[in-house]
């Protein structure tokens, strides 16, 4: 054979070797370190139920249709774990769980509460632990000191949350003690339970304490915390009971992400480093 007949072979063989090195190292990089469901591998995303209404958890950023804050960061990482992509439906919160059993999604992550009467309906993936605060007016004109001075006062809370179930119990309480009910004043976006309280319609806000504080960072002239953080609640990703692989994957994902120092970053970002669940 003719020596540039050689040369030419050789390089062709080296060419190829060349792209299917290349090739394994992006396959290598992009390889999955949990193994999804095949549903969810197929398509190529997970898609999460959220109701971006809940600074700084999830949220629109003022003028910008792209959600941002810690639930989107997480859940993108979960998906990244997983060599998918991250797609986020906003839902509203007092539908979100009949959303997720109707496959309209695989998943919510929205800063839902694990409570002991969501389980009936479905599983959960503990990621933070949240206390509830309550939220006042700058110079707190109502004089709330805590959850015993809201006895006949007004309070404006997201509907569907555990924090409405938390006042319902409370007024519970309060009759049984013969006094005055909390006025729990529910609205479906949890942004609009808080420019209630900056606008003089009810004497107190009551939400999960990351978003109190984010309230207050983002306008310290118009609010401002209202007594100590209260019952603490674990915070999961919730999924369908009868999916037990993806349960496991988003199980894994999120003990990866405690242990790799990707949750602890996100957390950093926005300010919630003090909600990380206690990993050994």
């Amino acid at each position: 054979m003719p020596r540039s007949r050689v040369a030419q072979l050789v390089a062709v063989i080296a060419g190829a070797i060349l792209v299917a090195g290349l090739a394994g190292s992006a396959s290598a990089r992009t390889r999955a370190r949990v193994q999804p469901p095949t549903e969810i591998q197929r398509a190529g995303k997970i898609v999460y139920c959220s109701d971006i209404t809940y600074p700084p958890e999830e949220f629109y950023a003022k003028g910008s249709t792209k959600p941002a804050g810690s639930d989107i960061d997480i859940g993108t990482q979960i998906a990244k774990l997983m060599a998918v992509k991250a797609q986020f439906d906003n839902t509203g919160f007092d539908g979100i769980i009949p959303a997720l059993l109707s496959h309209k999604c695989n998943a919510i992550i929205s800063g839902m509460n694990d409570t002991a009467k969501r389980r009936r309906q479905v599983g959960f993936v503990d990621y933070l632990r949240v206390g509830q605060s309550l939220m006042v007016r700058k110079g707190n004109p109502s004089h709330v000191s805590g959850l015993a001075s809201l006895s006949g006062r007004s309070v404006s809370v997201e509907l569907g949350t555990t924090n409405a179930g938390f006042l319902e119990k409370e007024n519970a309480k309060l009759t049984g003690q013969g006094k005055q009910t909390i006025k729990i004043v529910t609205y479906p976006k949890d942004t609009d339970a808080a420019t209630a309280l900056k606008t003089g319609r009810v004497d107190a806000y009551f939400g999960d304490s990351p978003v109190v504080a984010w309230y207050i960072q983002q306008d310290r002239s118009s609010f401002a915390f209202a007594g100590q953080p209260i019952n603490p609640i674990p915070v999961g990703i919730a999924v369908r009971k009868d999916d037990a692989q993806f349960h496991a994957a988003l199980h894994k994902a999120v003990r990866l992400m405690y242990r790799d120092g990707s949750m602890k970053r996100i957390l950093a970002k926005w300010h919630m480093s003090a909600f990380a669940l206690k990993t050994k």
